[in-house]
């Protein structure tokens, strides 16, 4: 059971509040696990567009948005991987703690809906 005192979940709370603030100042200095996930941002917004396609990405809360970023980030793009379920466990936990009611749930389903599409897409190679 993870503890709100795991560094690896406070690095995660610290990178979202990073990238919420950028939604509303992107010329603000970024660095570590942000800057990576900025690096990425285009593909990142890209997956989430493909699974969620209801909702364009200037609808969707800038938290939520965060959130998302950071974990699809974790999902496809990071060299060194935790197991999905982690990452999107501690993006629904982060989702729970500072988004709205609908928040954990919808970063829930964007993020399954991503890893069952790259679990097809790598049994298809």
């Amino acid at each position: 059971m993870k503890r709100k005192g795991d560094p690896r979940h406070k690095v995660r709370v610290e990178t979202v509040k990073d990238l919420f603030a950028q939604s509303f100042r992107p010329d603000s200095e970024s660095s570590g696990l942000t800057e990576q996930v900025l690096l990425n941002k285009g593909k990142t917004d890209a997956l989430i567009k493909k699974n969620a396609p209801a909702w364009p990405l200037a609808q969707i809360p800038p938290l939520d948005l965060a959130i998302l970023r950071l974990a699809v980030y974790e999902l496809v793009f990071k060299e060194k991987k935790e197991p999905y379920k982690v990452v999107i466990d501690e993006a629904v936990e982060i989702a729970k703690e500072y988004g709205n009611e609908s928040s954990a749930s919808f970063v829930n389903g964007v993020l399954g809906s991503i890893v069952k599409s790259n679990i097809k897409m790598q049994k298809s190679k």
